[in-house]
Protein backbone atom coordinates (compact mmCIF):
# COMPACT_ATOMS: atom_id res chain seq x y z
CA UNK A 1 0.00 0.00 0.00
CA UNK A 2 1.48 3.73 -1.08
CA UNK A 3 1.10 6.30 1.40
CA UNK A 4 0.30 9.55 0.67
CA UNK A 5 2.14 12.19 2.72
CA UNK A 6 1.56 16.03 1.49
CA UNK A 7 4.26 18.93 2.55
CA UNK A 8 2.30 21.66 4.15
CA UNK A 9 3.28 24.80 4.93
CA UNK A 10 2.86 26.55 8.34
CA UNK A 11 3.38 30.43 7.14
CA UNK A 12 -0.49 31.15 8.07
CA UNK A 13 -0.64 33.54 10.69
CA UNK A 14 1.58 36.34 11.52
CA UNK A 15 4.95 36.76 13.57
CA UNK A 16 6.88 39.68 14.76
CA UNK A 17 9.61 38.89 12.22
CA UNK A 18 7.45 38.92 8.83
CA UNK A 19 5.33 41.95 10.79
CA UNK A 20 8.87 43.78 10.55
CA UNK A 21 9.69 42.41 7.19
CA UNK A 22 6.81 42.31 5.29
CA UNK A 23 4.44 44.42 7.08
CA UNK A 24 1.48 44.41 10.22
CA UNK A 25 -0.56 40.72 9.80
CA UNK A 26 1.37 39.54 6.58
CA UNK A 27 1.07 35.71 6.13
CA UNK A 28 1.15 33.81 3.36
CA UNK A 29 -3.13 34.76 2.48
CA UNK A 30 -1.34 38.47 1.87
CA UNK A 31 0.65 37.71 -1.25
CA UNK A 32 -1.96 35.00 -2.46
CA UNK A 33 -4.73 37.71 -2.03
CA UNK A 34 -2.69 40.42 -4.36
CA UNK A 35 -2.30 38.43 -6.88
CA UNK A 36 -3.27 39.36 -10.67
CA UNK A 37 -2.91 37.50 -14.06
CA UNK A 38 0.21 38.06 -16.25
CA UNK A 39 -1.85 37.49 -19.37
CA UNK A 40 -5.35 36.53 -20.63
CA UNK A 41 -6.45 33.45 -19.21
CA UNK A 42 -4.13 33.25 -16.56
CA UNK A 43 -6.00 31.74 -13.42
CA UNK A 44 -4.53 33.87 -10.84
CA UNK A 45 -5.67 34.63 -7.76
CA UNK A 46 -6.53 31.24 -6.48
CA UNK A 47 -9.72 32.32 -3.79
CA UNK A 48 -9.87 28.95 -0.86
CA UNK A 49 -12.83 27.71 -1.13
CA UNK A 50 -13.71 24.99 1.87
CA UNK A 51 -11.59 26.07 4.30
CA UNK A 52 -11.35 30.09 3.83
CA UNK A 53 -8.10 32.08 4.44
CA UNK A 54 -7.80 30.49 7.96
CA UNK A 55 -5.38 30.71 10.71
CA UNK A 56 -3.18 27.73 11.70
CA UNK A 57 -2.87 29.12 15.16
CA UNK A 58 -6.73 27.72 15.16
CA UNK A 59 -7.37 24.34 16.58
CA UNK A 60 -10.24 24.55 14.26
CA UNK A 61 -8.13 25.26 11.07
CA UNK A 62 -5.90 22.43 11.93
CA UNK A 63 -8.46 19.96 12.45
CA UNK A 64 -10.00 21.12 9.23
CA UNK A 65 -7.11 20.22 7.55
CA UNK A 66 -6.58 16.79 8.85
CA UNK A 67 -10.14 16.21 8.50
CA UNK A 68 -10.08 17.03 4.65
CA UNK A 69 -6.98 15.25 4.24
CA UNK A 70 -8.08 11.95 5.80
CA UNK A 71 -11.59 12.48 4.07
CA UNK A 72 -9.32 11.55 0.74
CA UNK A 73 -6.87 9.24 1.49
CA UNK A 74 -3.97 11.57 2.72
CA UNK A 75 -1.62 9.54 5.14
CA UNK A 76 -0.22 12.08 6.28
CA UNK A 77 1.16 16.19 6.36
CA UNK A 78 4.91 16.57 6.59
CA UNK A 79 5.42 19.87 8.12
CA UNK A 80 7.95 22.13 7.00
CA UNK A 81 10.05 23.16 10.35
CA UNK A 82 12.44 26.41 10.21
CA UNK A 83 15.44 26.64 12.69
CA UNK A 84 18.33 28.93 12.68
CA UNK A 85 20.73 28.35 15.22
CA UNK A 86 18.16 27.82 17.97
CA UNK A 87 15.60 30.46 16.72
CA UNK A 88 12.76 29.16 15.29
CA UNK A 89 9.96 30.62 13.10
CA UNK A 90 6.24 30.05 12.36
CA UNK A 91 6.35 27.12 14.97
CA UNK A 92 3.22 27.77 17.28
CA UNK A 93 1.07 25.24 15.30
CA UNK A 94 3.68 22.75 15.32
CA UNK A 95 4.27 23.31 19.21
CA UNK A 96 0.09 22.97 19.47
CA UNK A 97 0.00 19.85 17.51
CA UNK A 98 2.37 18.59 20.08
CA UNK A 99 1.61 20.08 22.65
CA UNK A 100 -2.43 19.42 23.17
CA UNK A 101 -2.03 15.82 20.96
CA UNK A 102 -4.46 17.27 18.23
CA UNK A 103 -5.59 16.29 15.37
CA UNK A 104 -5.01 13.05 15.78
CA UNK A 105 -3.57 12.49 12.15
CA UNK A 106 0.30 11.36 11.27
CA UNK A 107 2.55 13.94 10.49
CA UNK A 108 7.00 14.17 9.65
CA UNK A 109 8.71 17.44 9.80
CA UNK A 110 11.04 18.48 7.04
CA UNK A 111 13.56 21.11 8.16
CA UNK A 112 13.38 23.39 5.67
CA UNK A 113 17.35 25.01 5.65
CA UNK A 114 17.66 28.24 3.54
CA UNK A 115 18.17 30.99 4.08
CA UNK A 116 14.93 33.62 4.40
CA UNK A 117 15.32 36.08 1.87
CA UNK A 118 13.59 39.07 -0.36
CA UNK A 119 13.55 36.77 -3.26
CA UNK A 120 11.47 33.89 -1.36
CA UNK A 121 13.88 31.64 -3.14
CA UNK A 122 16.37 30.45 -0.72
CA UNK A 123 19.13 32.73 -2.30
CA UNK A 124 21.56 35.23 -0.85
CA UNK A 125 19.71 38.31 -1.92
CA UNK A 126 19.03 40.72 0.98
CA UNK A 127 19.01 37.97 3.56
CA UNK A 128 16.61 38.25 6.45
CA UNK A 129 17.52 35.38 7.99
CA UNK A 130 20.72 33.26 7.72
CA UNK A 131 21.88 29.74 8.28
CA UNK A 132 24.44 28.74 10.01
CA UNK A 133 25.97 25.27 11.12
CA UNK A 134 27.93 23.95 13.73
CA UNK A 135 28.03 20.76 16.25
CA UNK A 136 26.70 23.11 18.67
CA UNK A 137 24.13 24.06 16.61
CA UNK A 138 22.85 20.35 15.67
CA UNK A 139 23.13 19.44 19.45
CA UNK A 140 20.32 21.93 20.31
CA UNK A 141 18.22 21.37 17.19
CA UNK A 142 18.23 17.42 17.96
CA UNK A 143 17.19 18.19 21.84
CA UNK A 144 14.28 20.62 20.42
CA UNK A 145 12.74 17.67 17.85
CA UNK A 146 13.11 14.92 20.17
CA UNK A 147 9.24 15.69 21.89
CA UNK A 148 8.82 15.57 18.21
CA UNK A 149 10.02 11.95 17.31
CA UNK A 150 8.78 10.25 20.57
CA UNK A 151 4.96 11.67 19.73
CA UNK A 152 2.89 8.70 18.78
CA UNK A 153 1.30 10.22 16.11
CA UNK A 154 5.00 10.58 14.45
CA UNK A 155 5.45 9.04 10.98
CA UNK A 156 7.98 6.10 11.74
CA UNK A 157 10.03 3.58 9.11
CA UNK A 158 10.42 0.09 11.13
CA UNK A 159 9.90 2.59 14.24
CA UNK A 160 12.40 4.65 13.61
CA UNK A 161 11.56 8.57 13.21
CA UNK A 162 11.10 10.23 9.45
CA UNK A 163 13.12 13.11 9.23
CA UNK A 164 13.67 15.60 5.85
CA UNK A 165 16.34 18.06 5.22
CA UNK A 166 15.27 20.37 2.23
CA UNK A 167 18.69 21.62 1.45
CA UNK A 168 21.39 18.89 2.37
CA UNK A 169 24.52 20.45 0.46
CA UNK A 170 24.35 23.61 1.72
CA UNK A 171 25.32 21.50 5.25
CA UNK A 172 29.40 21.68 5.94
CA UNK A 173 30.23 18.56 7.68
CA UNK A 174 27.18 17.20 6.67
CA UNK A 175 28.21 13.84 8.50
CA UNK A 176 29.48 15.57 11.71
CA UNK A 177 26.29 17.41 11.46
CA UNK A 178 24.30 14.31 11.26
CA UNK A 179 25.83 12.30 13.76
CA UNK A 180 25.03 14.51 16.54
CA UNK A 181 21.61 14.07 15.52
CA UNK A 182 21.88 10.04 15.96
CA UNK A 183 23.92 10.31 19.10
CA UNK A 184 21.78 12.01 20.85
CA UNK A 185 18.52 10.20 19.44
CA UNK A 186 20.32 6.89 20.43
CA UNK A 187 20.66 8.12 23.78
CA UNK A 188 17.00 7.99 23.70
CA UNK A 189 16.28 5.10 22.69
CA UNK A 190 15.79 5.97 19.01
CA UNK A 191 17.37 5.32 15.32
CA UNK A 192 16.57 7.86 13.25
CA UNK A 193 15.24 7.80 9.37
CA UNK A 194 17.12 10.61 7.63
CA UNK A 195 16.18 11.80 4.44
CA UNK A 196 17.11 14.43 1.65
CA UNK A 197 14.99 15.98 -0.56
CA UNK A 198 16.18 16.38 -4.37
CA UNK A 199 15.31 19.28 -6.42
CA UNK A 200 17.23 20.87 -8.96
CA UNK A 201 19.60 21.61 -6.72
CA UNK A 202 20.75 18.22 -5.41
CA UNK A 203 20.17 15.34 -7.77
CA UNK A 204 21.40 11.61 -7.36
CA UNK A 205 23.52 9.79 -4.95
CA UNK A 206 26.39 12.32 -5.03
CA UNK A 207 24.87 13.62 -1.67
CA UNK A 208 23.76 10.61 -0.15
CA UNK A 209 26.39 10.33 3.17
CA UNK A 210 24.35 10.04 6.42
CA UNK A 211 21.30 9.67 4.61
CA UNK A 212 18.64 6.39 4.33
CA UNK A 213 16.39 7.77 1.45
CA UNK A 214 15.48 10.85 -0.74
CA UNK A 215 12.77 12.75 -1.69
CA UNK A 216 12.07 13.82 -4.90
CA UNK A 217 10.61 17.50 -5.10
CA UNK A 218 8.49 18.03 -7.64
CA UNK A 219 8.56 19.76 -9.82
CA UNK A 220 12.39 20.14 -9.59
CA UNK A 221 13.91 17.17 -9.44
CA UNK A 222 16.18 15.42 -11.80
CA UNK A 223 13.10 15.19 -14.59
CA UNK A 224 13.06 19.14 -14.48
CA UNK A 225 16.46 19.82 -15.28
CA UNK A 226 16.08 17.00 -18.75
CA UNK A 227 12.72 18.57 -19.63
CA UNK A 228 13.92 22.33 -20.27
CA UNK A 229 16.75 20.94 -22.28
CA UNK A 230 14.29 18.93 -24.60
CA UNK A 231 12.52 19.42 -27.51
CA UNK A 232 9.51 18.71 -25.77
CA UNK A 233 10.22 21.90 -23.35
CA UNK A 234 9.47 25.54 -24.81
CA UNK A 235 12.81 26.53 -23.34
CA UNK A 236 14.70 23.55 -24.78
CA UNK A 237 12.58 24.59 -28.37
CA UNK A 238 15.06 26.49 -30.79
CA UNK A 239 12.24 27.86 -32.35
CA UNK A 240 10.19 29.10 -29.41
CA UNK A 241 13.55 31.28 -28.13
CA UNK A 242 13.89 33.16 -31.27
CA UNK A 243 10.14 33.88 -31.46
CA UNK A 244 10.55 34.97 -28.18
CA UNK A 245 13.79 37.01 -28.95
CA UNK A 246 12.46 38.77 -32.38
CA UNK A 247 8.94 39.55 -30.34
CA UNK A 248 11.29 41.71 -27.87
CA UNK A 249 13.32 43.26 -30.16
CA UNK A 250 10.03 44.72 -32.10
CA UNK A 251 8.57 46.09 -29.00
CA UNK A 252 5.14 43.51 -29.70
CA UNK A 253 5.97 41.29 -26.41
CA UNK A 254 4.70 42.15 -23.71
CA UNK A 255 6.01 44.00 -21.35
CA UNK A 256 4.82 41.82 -17.71
CA UNK A 257 5.79 38.66 -20.19
CA UNK A 258 9.71 40.02 -20.70
CA UNK A 259 10.55 37.87 -17.51
CA UNK A 260 8.00 35.62 -17.61
CA UNK A 261 8.93 32.07 -17.75
CA UNK A 262 6.51 29.68 -18.22
CA UNK A 263 5.66 25.72 -19.55
CA UNK A 264 3.01 23.98 -20.06
CA UNK A 265 1.62 21.65 -17.07
CA UNK A 266 0.80 18.78 -19.33
CA UNK A 267 3.89 18.61 -21.58
CA UNK A 268 5.99 18.60 -18.23
CA UNK A 269 3.63 15.27 -16.94
CA UNK A 270 3.88 13.71 -20.39
CA UNK A 271 7.78 13.90 -20.70
CA UNK A 272 8.32 12.56 -16.95
CA UNK A 273 6.23 9.81 -17.56
CA UNK A 274 7.53 8.80 -20.97
CA UNK A 275 11.07 9.37 -19.29
CA UNK A 276 10.94 8.37 -15.79
CA UNK A 277 13.16 6.09 -14.23
CA UNK A 278 12.85 4.67 -10.52
CA UNK A 279 16.48 4.50 -9.26
CA UNK A 280 18.15 0.78 -8.58
CA UNK A 281 21.19 2.40 -6.37
CA UNK A 282 19.35 4.40 -3.30
CA UNK A 283 15.70 4.32 -1.90
CA UNK A 284 13.96 7.36 -3.46
CA UNK A 285 10.48 7.99 -2.61
CA UNK A 286 8.52 9.63 -5.60
CA UNK A 287 6.59 12.87 -5.57
CA UNK A 288 4.81 14.77 -7.83
CA UNK A 289 2.33 17.93 -7.98
CA UNK A 290 -0.92 19.24 -8.34
CA UNK A 291 0.74 22.49 -10.30
CA UNK A 292 3.03 25.61 -9.81
CA UNK A 293 2.48 28.97 -10.34
CA UNK A 294 4.46 31.35 -7.82
CA UNK A 295 3.29 34.86 -9.77
CA UNK A 296 1.76 35.16 -6.18
CA UNK A 297 4.96 36.39 -4.49
CA UNK A 298 7.31 36.81 -7.33
CA UNK A 299 4.24 38.71 -9.63
CA UNK A 300 6.52 39.80 -13.07
CA UNK A 301 9.35 37.14 -12.48
CA UNK A 302 6.98 34.48 -12.20
CA UNK A 303 7.53 30.44 -13.34
CA UNK A 304 4.39 28.85 -14.07
CA UNK A 305 3.56 25.41 -15.78
CA UNK A 306 0.89 26.57 -17.25
CA UNK A 307 -3.03 24.73 -17.52
CA UNK A 308 -2.90 22.17 -15.15
CA UNK A 309 -5.97 20.11 -14.68
CA UNK A 310 -6.94 17.28 -12.22
CA UNK A 311 -7.02 15.03 -15.38
CA UNK A 312 -3.25 15.20 -16.11
CA UNK A 313 -2.73 15.14 -12.46
CA UNK A 314 -4.19 11.96 -12.26
CA UNK A 315 -2.28 10.36 -14.88
CA UNK A 316 0.93 11.10 -12.94
CA UNK A 317 -1.01 9.66 -10.04
CA UNK A 318 -1.66 6.56 -11.67
CA UNK A 319 1.88 5.82 -12.90
CA UNK A 320 3.53 5.63 -9.80
CA UNK A 321 0.46 3.49 -8.29
CA UNK A 322 1.04 0.94 -11.06
CA UNK A 323 5.06 1.28 -11.45
CA UNK A 324 6.54 2.47 -8.13
CA UNK A 325 8.26 -0.50 -6.22
CA UNK A 326 8.42 0.35 -2.64
CA UNK A 327 12.44 -0.68 -1.66
CA UNK A 328 10.30 -2.06 1.35
CA UNK A 329 6.99 -2.80 2.97
CA UNK A 330 7.45 0.22 4.90
CA UNK A 331 9.72 2.55 2.53
CA UNK A 332 6.25 2.92 0.53
CA UNK A 333 5.53 6.56 0.72
CA UNK A 334 4.64 9.07 -2.24
CA UNK A 335 5.59 12.74 -1.47
CA UNK A 336 2.87 15.42 -2.96
CA UNK A 337 4.18 19.15 -3.17
CA UNK A 338 2.24 20.39 -1.56
CA UNK A 339 -1.02 20.41 0.46
CA UNK A 340 -1.04 24.25 0.80
CA UNK A 341 1.43 26.06 -0.97
CA UNK A 342 -1.02 28.82 -2.22
CA UNK A 343 1.21 31.56 -3.05
CA UNK A 344 2.98 28.43 -5.13
CA UNK A 345 -0.30 27.44 -6.85
CA UNK A 346 0.68 23.99 -5.59
CA UNK A 347 -2.29 22.84 -3.11
CA UNK A 348 -4.58 19.82 -2.79
CA UNK A 349 -6.98 22.21 -0.66
CA UNK A 350 -9.87 23.21 -2.67
CA UNK A 351 -10.46 26.26 -4.37
CA UNK A 352 -12.90 28.20 -5.79
CA UNK A 353 -12.08 27.19 -9.72
CA UNK A 354 -11.87 23.42 -8.74
CA UNK A 355 -13.70 22.81 -5.80
CA UNK A 356 -12.02 19.24 -4.43
CA UNK A 357 -11.44 17.76 -8.16
CA UNK A 358 -7.72 17.85 -7.18
CA UNK A 359 -8.39 15.81 -3.82
CA UNK A 360 -10.88 13.37 -5.93
CA UNK A 361 -8.27 12.27 -8.37
CA UNK A 362 -6.33 11.36 -5.08
CA UNK A 363 -8.72 9.52 -3.78
CA UNK A 364 -9.95 7.99 -7.30
CA UNK A 365 -6.34 6.19 -8.13
CA UNK A 366 -5.67 5.34 -4.34
CA UNK A 367 -8.93 4.04 -2.82
CA UNK A 368 -9.45 1.06 -4.09
CA UNK A 369 -5.45 0.23 -3.31
CA UNK A 370 -6.22 1.26 0.67
CA UNK A 371 -9.09 -0.35 0.48
CA UNK A 372 -7.72 -3.80 -0.32
CA UNK A 373 -4.65 -3.14 1.65
CA UNK A 374 -7.00 -2.81 4.91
Amino acid sequence: MTKLIAFHLPQYHPIPENDEWWGKGFTEWTNVAKAKPLFKGHYQPHFPADLGYYDLRLPEARQAQADLARQYGIHGFCYYHYWFQGKRLLEKPLDAILQTKEPDFPFMLCWANENWTRRWDGGDQIILMEQNYSTEDALAHIQMLLPFFKDERYIKIEGKPFFAIYRSPVIPNLDEYLQVFRTEAAKEGLELYIARVESHHQIGAAYMPGFEAAIEFQPFAQQWIDFLSSKDSLHGNLKYKAMRKILRMTGLFPQVLKNLAFEYYSDYVDFTLKSYQYPGDYVKFPGVTPAWDNTARRGNNAFLLRESTPEKFKEWLVFHRDHYQPASSEENFLFINAWNEWAEGNHLEPDRKWGHAYLEAVKAVFSNQNQQAE
